[in-house]
């Protein structure tokens, strides 16, 4: 699937701080914990709770996010619909990984378990 390149550029300008905050009230909001979010987040990016929080101060974009991230080996078998988009088609290698944390973080708060939402 091809997503425009307006929406390409404005997923990679977005800022990890801008996004981080609703990513927590979505989670809290369906009962689970800030902690687990990180965990989640840092299953994906190999980024710590403490280098996600610099991340935040620095308000990098998700291309710098991602750009600095190791992404999870396991990252491909993360699959399904995120805002209308079915992953695996998504062409954009960016657009494709925040859309990836996006499914994982929607997937937290539907209350999967975290072996299943980790792919353990």
């Amino acid at each position: 699937m091809n997503t425009s390149d307006k929406h390409n550029e404005r997923m990679a300008s977005m800022t990890f701080a801008s996004v981080y905050p609703m990513y927590v009230a979505k989670v809290e909001k369906k009962g689970r914990t800030e902690a687990e979010l990180q965990q989640v987040i840092e299953w994906l990016t190999g980024f710590n709770t403490k280098k996600q929080q610099e991340l935040i101060k620095e308000k990098v974009t998700f291309e710098t996010f991602f750009q600095r991230a190791s992404l999870n080996p396991k990252a491909e078998l993360i699959t399904g619909m995120i805002c209308g988009y079915r992953i695996e088609e998504i062409n954009n290698p960016l657009t494709k990984q925040v859309r990836y944390l996006d499914k994982l973080v929607d997937e937290l708060a539907k209350g999967k378990k975290m072996e299943k939402i980790l792919r353990s």
